[in-house]
């Protein structure tokens, strides 16, 4: 059992809903950076995503495609992004997923990706731009070395795929809530219940639900046919407004603790 199964198999037999955090390796700085995903985890945060930075984002919004241009311009890189995994779990077994693009990864080479991620501790992968038809020479690897592939599914995604996806990812499935970007949002699409419904039906993985969410009351509604709601862009807003300040982690910690209470 992977540390994403036992989280959300937690989860369920304490009766809760999951929160998934994202925030961006390297933002606003390398040591600040580790201090706000420590106070996510302290927060409560079950699982948290640690975005690896790209310089070409196709599906984040402006608040972590800033992110990952203030990170790329401090230096970080995925080696960079590994070591900053690995020196959170030296105090943390928060299950961290990498949350990134193919491109940078695949630079670094897949094999040796996957065995250098599982060493650092991470537990498994989200790939923005790896289609489930072309995950073929990334997924097998992720395989071997222990680590979970998360498949996402979109409101295009046909549910013949979302079964063929939740065949072949493991750990959870990412549902974005919008055919768009990241970014916060007032309130979830029309719809999206009655489709988290029939996803979750068809799906053998813990549903997450992501895109949009910035507040507890979102969270709450999102999850009330899944299983975890993840919360990204207005994690990283917080982390944008405090930068390197010295209350900034207090402040995300306040947050995600809001969100997560909303949950239980």
């Amino acid at each position: 059992m992977s540390a994403i199964d036992a989280a959300f198999r937690g989860l369920r037999a304490a009766g809760e809903k999951g929160l998934v955090v994202y925030l961006t390796a390297g933002d606003p700085s390398r040591a600040a950076s580790l201090s706000y995903l420590s106070a996510a985890a302290d927060a409560g945060a079950d699982i948290l995503e640690v975005g690896v930075p790209f310089s070409d984002p196709t599906a984040d919004g402006p608040t972590i495609e800033a992110a990952s241009r203030r990170a790329l311009a401090g230096g970080m890189t995925v080696g960079r992004a590994l070591d900053m995994v690995s020196a959170f779990r030296k105090s943390h077994a928060t299950p961290v997923v990498l949350f990134g693009y193919y491109n940078p990864f695949l630079r670094y080479g897949v094999p040796r990706l996957c065995r250098d991620a599982k060493e650092a501790g991470a537990d498994g992968f989200l790939i923005v731009d790896l289609p489930y038809e072309e995950a073929g020479e990334a997924v097998p690897e992720m395989r071997a070395a222990g680590l979970d592939w998360i498949p996402l599914a979109a409101p295009t995604s046909a549910m013949r795929r979302i079964r063929e996806f939740g065949r072949a990812g493991s750990g959870f499935l990412y549902l974005i809530s919008v055919t768009g970007v990241t970014g916060t949002r007032e309130s979830l699409p029309p719809g999206m219940a009655a489709w988290t419904r029939e996803v979750s039906r068809v799906s053998r993985l813990p549903v997450a639900v992501g895109f949009g969410i910035s507040s507890p009351r979102m969270a709450r509604e999102a999850t009330r046919h899944a299983d975890a709601a993840v919360v990204g862009s207005a994690c990283v807003k917080v982390v944008e407004r405090h930068g390197r300040g010295t209350r900034g982690p207090a402040e995300l910690y306040r947050f995600v603790r809001s969100l997560k209470s909303a949950l239980r």
